[in-house]
């Protein structure tokens, strides 16, 4: 069966498992009662909602362990660290939905890493106590609701404002208590920013995560913000453009949040996503939290 026709199948048939007959849902119902679920079987599900998959190439695979095993408890967090799997061992579940990289890069190519004592240690912790990991980045980016851009709107607070997009016009503030909220609501000690802290906000533009400098400042130029919020960008890129943009004249700020904290509301958005279409199903969200401290 190929990709198309499996995703049509699984839509408009349902699919047969311990006896029961499920229908795969629209986001807006309840997945029906099952007892055994394999980690294939929901990464299917949740695959079987995003428009126009499987996608034929995607960095969204197993990272370790495989499709058949049964799900005892699912984890949800931004990067399955080692902190994070010891998380998952003391609460019984096997299954760990990350949104970013485990294995250090992009694809999680880990021919490189053959032989490295951490990469041992990872894998092994892995292996010993039978936890899949699953990258889910590209999927729940792609849902017809962005669910990372839905889940961090919510942890601010301004679902109010949003309009499945990433443009949002909130009532007016000053850049700097914007950036208190931002810390606030997403727990986050500091943030870097360009800008003047006294400019008047009301026009957002929200890009979790890190889409790279061209991307950012091609929003800019499009929205005309008066502010970019962003995950990270290189120095040399964003902040540099907003930088000669007020040197020029303009009003226009950017905040840095840091990759982490910009797209944990993400896997929020995920265990609420678990809670729903598999309601019998133990899951926990662990935010991975940032790897850069500030001192």
């Amino acid at each position: 069966m190929n990709h198309k026709n499996r995703r049509d199948f699984l839509k408009t048939s349902g699919f047969a498992v311990a006896g029961s007959v499920l229908s795969i849902p629209s986001l807006g119902s309840t997945f029906l009662e099952k007892k055994d679920w394999t980690v294939g079987e929901i990464m299917d599900l949740f695959i079987s909602q995003v428009p126009d998959a499987p996608f034929p190439t995607t960095v969204d695979t197993l990272k370790s362990g495989n499709k058949d095993i049964v799900v005892t408890g699912i984890v949800t967090t931004m990067f399955a660290t080692i902190t994070v799997i010891r998380e998952a061992i003391a609460k019984h579940a096997n299954f760990i939905i990350a949104h970013e990289p485990t294995f250090y890069n992009h694809l999680d190519e880990t021919e490189w890493l053959e032989d490295d004592e951490v990469f041992e240690y990872k894998k092994q912790l892995l292996d010993e106590h039978g936890i899949a990991v699953w990258r889910n980045h590209d999927y729940v980016h792609s849902l017809q609701i962005d669910g990372v851009q839905k889940g961090v709107v919510e942890q601010i607070g301004w679902s109010d404002y949003y309009k499945n997009d990433a443009v949002l016009n909130i009532p007016q503030t000053n850049l700097k208590d914007l950036i208190s909220l931002l810390k606030k609501n997403l727990d986050v000690p500091a943030m870097r920013y360009v800008g003047d802290l006294n400019q008047s906000i009301s026009k957002v533009l929200l890009y979790p995560g890190a889409i790279g400098g061209r991307r950012q400042i091609e929003g800019l130029m499009l929205e005309r913000p008066d502010v970019l919020i962003v995950g990270e960008s290189p120095e040399w890129e964003t902040p540099e453009y907003v930088r000669n943009a007020n040197e020029k004249g303009d009003q226009v700020s950017l905040v840095v949040i840091g990759h982490s904290a910009s797209e944990e509301g993400g896997s929020a958005f995920m265990a609420d996503w678990v809670k729903k279409f598999i309601p019998d199903m133990p899951v926990y969200h662990i935010p991975s939290e940032n790897s850069l401290k500030i001192f």
